[in-house]
């Protein structure tokens, strides 16, 4: 994914997001606040996945030897709690 579709994508997620304040802000009803919330995760997630796939080689490529093992170990813990 590139950089031009990961800010278009958040932009996307930020309008959702301001989006939920005005429902919350107009007493929209519960189960409607929570589907809305639950397609922002579920696009926030995607985001995540996508960076991941494409940029991870990006991350890792000026690491150390001796450090890439922590960095890859810290990367998957990070990813493993999404």
């Amino acid at each position: 994914m590139s950089d031009t579709r990961v800010i278009q994508s958040l932009k996307r997620i930020e309008g959702q997001v301001k989006g939920l304040q005005k429902m919350v802000t107009d007493e929209r009803p519960c189960e409607e606040i929570l589907v809305q919330i639950m397609a922002a995760k579920a696009a926030l997630d995607r985001v995540t996945r996508d960076l991941a796939d494409t940029h991870l080689d990006a991350c890792f490529a000026n690491t150390p030897p001796d450090e890439l093992k922590d960095k890859v170990a810290r990367t998957i813990q990070m990813l493993c709690k999404m």
